[in-house]
């Protein structure tokens, strides 16, 4: 593949930009909530309108799937390169994030354009990754007609509930899933000038710690000051994980040297974590004590308090409580195993319980997630020449400290394979959150990277033959 050809064809999607901003935002419209079953209909008819787009884009064997108690997949091929050539897997998410509850400067479902940032929920999360690749194939199509290399497309409708029937699919339709190559593209860039590719996730596992002292709730004046309060307790149980700047307190993780150094080069500075974390004036980012930000963030593990029972504005009454009960929210670096960190947490949460209390904590059986890779063979380097390309510069590699189960589920099936994760999220997308963002410089240039990616591969000698 000449780089005239691939250049020709990056120019064409240069100018397809804007437009495809306007196409994204009429994907963006539909409330495909999968976690409320109230717009299953919003899914599965952003599924119909994705699928008869690609059958107009020129893709082949354009279907919707399906399976019984199951929000839809969209699947497309196109096959045209020919068994000398790759075959490289698209995989993006159409589903949405809720809204509710949450206040937006927009209208969370209408894209709206402010300065450099399109804003709309879904917006870059996962709309504009998996677009991108749309540009990019239009793009190839008008300038030659053809793709360098062969495609087949995977557009999941239910990854923002853990993709819970992901693996169902890849079951009953395996050929939908064949290639040489996967683009999973729902993962994030260092920063809007910096690209990244993601080589490893933290793990979640979700705890119930739980405190009981009494039969029934006591009065707090007649009581209190010799009767233990559990909700006092619970957070003196729970202020046992952490050390004085609200880190977990053990176990740390072991991090290679590689990845410290590495991690010294991704641009998270203070500001950039207080402008991305939304603190508030005066809240200053937790100290580093000799760490870079982004082992603290992807490389060791963390513990939150997602929820408690501890009575709230609207349940005052003064009484000791006869229980008290938080869930724990607990990141699993990778490296590290699930077990490794239930065992810390049985051992500070359960020895010497305050005043006698009975506590008692359940830790879910599912496995956390964590996942690790390494990055490494030609078609790695054919993601260098191709980011460097577009962006001027080879992507970094990084971690996500979330957790992404379908990452872990390709990377248990798929082990054998490249498994490239991009994506256009940048620090400052908010994610998940209002005012969820798209930065069209990093949609721009990953859109071609996307171009220059086919045109790589397609060269890219080693790779499996699989069509």
């Amino acid at each position: 593949m000449t780089a005239t050809v691939a250049e020709r064809a990056a120019e064409r999607a240069l100018a397809d930009v804007e437009p495809s901003l306007e196409r994204l935002a009429e994907y963006l419209r539909f409330p495909a909530i999968s976690c409320d079953p109230a717009h299953a209909g919003d899914v599965a008819a952003l599924a119909a309108r994705i699928a008869a787009d690609l059958d107009r884009l020129g893709l082949h064997n354009v279907r919707v799937l399906q399976l019984p108690g199951a929000l839809p997949a969209v699947a497309a091929e196109w096959l045209g390169a020919g068994p000398d050539k790759p075959t490289v897997l698209i995989y993006g998410h159409m589903d949405l994030q809720p809204v509710k509850g949450e206040t937006w400067r927009t209208p969370p479902h209408e894209a709206t354009r402010i300065g450099d940032r399109l804003y709309a929920r879904g917006s870059a999360d996962d709309m504009g990754g998996w677009v991108s690749h749309l540009v990019a194939i239009r793009a190839w199509f008008d300038e030659t007609g053809a793709l360098p290399v062969n495609v087949r497309l995977l557009i999941e409708g239910e990854e923002e509930i853990g993709s819970p029937n992901l693996e169902r699919y890849m079951d009953t339709y395996p050929e939908a899933f064949a290639a040489d190559v996967m683009v999973l593209t729902d993962c994030e860039n260092p920063a809007v000038d910096v690209p990244g590719i993601t080589v490893s996730l933290r793990g979640l596992l979700e705890a119930t710690l739980t405190v009981k002292a009494l039969e029934a709730d006591a009065h707090s004046g007649l009581w209190g000051g010799m009767v233990p309060d559990v909700c006092t307790a619970l957070m003196a149980l729970v202020a046992r994980l952490v050390d004085a700047d609200g880190r977990l307190i053990r176990p740390r993780n072991s991090v290679p040297d590689s990845w410290r150094e590495g991690a010294r080069h991704v641009p998270l500075n203070d500001e950039s974590i207080r402008r991305g974390a939304h603190l508030l004036e005066g809240v200053a980012p937790l100290p580093e004590r000799g760490c870079p930000a982004a082992e603290h963030m992807w490389w060791q593990p963390a513990v939150t308090v997602v929820a408690t029972t501890l009575p709230g504005l609207d349940r005052k009454k003064n009484a000791l409580r006869a229980e008290a009960s938080a869930i724990l929210s607990i990141r699993v670096a990778p490296g590290q195993t699930d077990e490794e960190l239930k065992t810390v947490f049985r051992e500070v949460l359960l020895a010497d319980p305050p005043g006698g209390c009975a506590v008692s904590l359940s830790i879910s059986d599912q496995e956390s997630g964590a996942w690790i890779y390494q990055p490494s063979g030609p078609a790695f380097e054919a993601v260098d020449r191709a980011y460097t390309r577009a962006w001027g510069r080879p992507p970094l590699r990084v971690g996500v400290g979330g957790s992404i189960p379908f990452v872990a589920m390709f990377g248990k099936r798929f082990s054998s394979l490249p498994l490239i994760l991009n994506g256009v999220i940048d620090p400052e997308t908010t994610a998940h959150g209002p005012n969820e963002s798209l930065h069209v410089g990093v949609y721009t240039r990953t859109v071609l990277a996307n171009v220059h990616l086919y045109g790589e591969l397609a060269d890219t000698p080693g790779l499996t033959r699989s069509n």
